[in-house]
């Protein structure tokens, strides 16, 4: 007979099968953000420039905003765990098309493809992980499945950054198509074959979320401060090479630090945005938009840069749990029933940030103004999120 400590112990373990989905998102996580560190790499084997190389970034999170969201809607019907593996199968495929892409616009379809599939697999991995455990540990299961991300931030990213930095940034994604194919195999043999199908993402509920002002408003929260984030994030590479004179194998490292960081910030993000999240998230985007000034004004220093590149990712981060949270909440209070949509969305509003503050971060670059005006173009876009954070908190009052 079995002890309660071990009963306990089997009661809480969560299924192996989101551990598989956890691994996918690591993958995920990695070739999303990887791109970031191989930037001046990649600008300088297709002799174009830092800003042009930029579209790599935003053509990924367009990729997820519109095509994830778009595919997840027409596929709704389809068995889970056969659209899963076709999902993980595009990821392996796409990457792989980026390892032999000796084209750039090549290269840009491979991302585009590797962001549709990012899109999809993050909006049904979580109504899946969700489905294998009891209600109450529905939250844990889904927070277990993103911890893939993390890890990404702290191991992945450096990794890949250091490999395409010795052996060529096609290595990179070769790595990751190998590891997205481990994937395939542990979500086929994990993945039970019995999934319940969750609730389906379509398209007219999407349409109802995006057409309520609360849910626009707190979509906005999301979008604008990542357009602050990544507008600089995206160009932290040449940033720290060209303005504070960091080497190759420094920045590989630097990353290290900023992942790390962004692992405390979405830790300890949870806990600050447990209550009143809007609030938390006004005095956050404010911290972020004066570390975006003392950016501009200290980043040609080092051990002023390394503790404001740390920084970044900490106050970053901490917004993410707030935002996902707000999003849901006001959901619930306007349209019950379309929580797993309206996160879904969320994600869509990440990426469009993404996409919209490394567009203009390129066009700023090609300019007169330089790298560092990238900055305060930072601080502007932090100062909408934090006028959208106010006007939002005003009109659910």
């Amino acid at each position: 007979m079995k002890d309660n400590s071990v009963l306990v112990a089997e009661q809480s373990r969560m299924p192996i099968a989101i551990w598989a989905l956890t691994i996918s998102v690591f993958a995920i996580g990695t070739t999303e953000v990887v791109t970031i560190g191989l930037l001046p790499t990649i600008a300088k084997e297709f002799s174009i420039s830092v800003a042009l190389a930029g579209w790599l970034v935003t053509s990924y999170a367009m990729g997820v905003a519109i095509g994830g969201p778009i595919i997840a809607a027409f596929t709704n019907k389809i068995d889970r765990k056969k659209l899963l593996l076709a999902i993980v199968l595009l990821f392996v495929v796409s990457n792989g098309l980026a390892f032999v892409s000796y084209d750039f616009t090549l290269l840009i379809i491979a991302r585009v493809l590797s962001g549709v599939a990012h899109g999809v697999f993050v909006g049904i991995g979580a109504n899946i992980a969700s489905s294998m455990v009891s209600k109450e540990r529905r939250a844990t299961a889904i927070a277990i499945m993103f911890t893939g991300l993390t890890v990404a931030m702290v191991t992945g990213v450096p990794l890949g950054t250091y490999i395409g930095q010795q052996f060529g940034w096609r290595y990179t994604f070769g790595g990751i198509a190998l590891v997205g194919f481990l994937c395939l195999l542990a979500n086929q043999l994990w993945l039970p074959k019995d999934l319940n199908q969750g609730v389906p993402i379509r398209l007219k509920d999407q349409f109802k979320v995006l057409k309520n002002k609360s849910m626009l408003l707190g979509f906005s929260l999301t979008l604008f401060s990542f357009a602050a984030l990544f507008g600089t994030f995206t160009y932290l590479s040449p940033l720290l090479e060209k303005i504070s004179g960091f080497t190759e194998n420094q920045i590989t490292l630097i990353l290290l630090l900023y992942g790390i960081s962004v692992a405390f910030g979405n830790l300890l993000g949870g806990k600050f945005s447990n209550k009143k999240p809007a609030k938390t998230l006004v005095v956050l985007f404010a911290l972020l938009s004066i570390t975006f000034i003392l950016m501009f004004i200290f980043l040609p220093y080092k051990i002023p840069a390394l503790i404001l590149i740390a920084m970044m990712g900490f106050i970053g981060f901490a917004t993410v749990p707030g935002m996902q949270l707000y999003v849901i909440q006001l959901s619930e209070k306007y349209l019950a029933g379309t929580e797993d949509v309206s996160s879904v969305l969320n994600i869509s509003a990440f990426n469009v940030g993404i996409a919209l503050g490394s567009s203009i971060g390129g066009m700023l670059i090609s300019t007169s103004l330089g790298l560092l005006s990238i900055t305060l173009m930072s601080v502007v876009f932090s100062v909408i999120a934090i006028l959208m954070a106010i006007i939002s908190i005003k009109r659910e009052k």
